[in-house]
């Protein structure tokens, strides 16, 4: 079973979703398609093209949620969905809602994703103003992180190494995926969660730009800003070649992974 592309959703209060539709598409550079689903609740940002010839495929979207102040999670894509299913079900996974030719599914730790049939999507989105959102963050209770780790490295099959600090590790798919993920152990017992980040190369340059479309800063890191974005949902831009996703050398040991 081998995952063909992935997507980062960014699930905000169906309320607030028209703020994080605005806010989203400007911070990405794309254009949100036509809401779908039975109560509007699904948008895709989609990717201008690079250039005059060149196209990218989509690799983020938005959900409106009933409850709760929203989060993220992943969407997994693959050729044989049914088979996709069933190995996170042998692995612990649980079902949550199975609409036949996709499903929605709980981790053993409790964080929600996506199976998905692939739909021939290969290029990656460019970096935009120096920033690409490329990572989706778990944020796993230290009871179950050995545990949730194990999970995603199976299900995934992506390189599995540690991260720059003690409590990240990462799984890097295969070159040309364009969503990566990064486990972060929590320090106290609450329920499983997810953000998205941003690879930047200048911190304090994106800043500037989202906080102008409404964001608003949280906390700061040595190598990480922390953001509230106009529909309340938290995300991070992190010290990240937005190219390569891996840390400059001089933030080796010392930054957000």
């Amino acid at each position: 079973m081998i995952i063909r592309w992935t997507y980062a959703f960014a699930d905000r209060p169906a309320a607030r979703l028209a703020g994080a539709r605005a806010f989203w598409a400007a911070a990405t550079g794309t254009r949100p398609s036509e809401p779908r689903g039975d109560r509007g609740e699904f948008m895709t940002l989609l990717p201008g093209e690079t250039d005059g010839t060149d196209r990218a495929d989509a690799c983020v979207k938005l959900q409106g949620v009933a409850e709760g102040d929203g989060g993220a999670h992943l969407d997994l894509c693959a050729d044989d969905v049914r088979e996709l299913i069933a190995t996170a079900r042998a692995l612990g996974a649980g079902t949550v809602a199975d609409h036949g030719d996709w499903a929605v599914l709980r981790s053993p730790g409790g964080q929600l994703f996506c199976a998905v049939p692939w739909h021939g999507e290969t290029v990656r989105p460019p970096v935009v103003a120096g920033s690409r959102l490329d990572q989706v963050c778990l944020d796993i209770p230290p009871s179950v992180y050995d545990s949730e780790t194990a999970f995603w490295a199976r299900l995934t099959g992506w390189r599995h190494r540690a991260g720059s600090r003690p409590e990240f590790q990462v799984l890097e798919p295969p070159a040309g995926l364009p969503v990566r993920l990064l486990l972060q152990r929590l320090d106290e017992e609450r329920p499983a969660s997810a953000h998205l980040d941003l690879a930047c190369a200048d911190i304090d340059a994106v800043r500037a730009r989202h906080e102008e479309l409404g964001a608003v800063v949280v906390r700061r890191g040595a190598h990480w800003t922390v953001l509230r974005d106009p529909a309340g949902g938290t995300y991070c831009l992190t010290g990240r070649d937005p190219e390569t996703g891996g840390l400059p050398a001089a933030a080796q040991g010392t930054g957000f992974e």
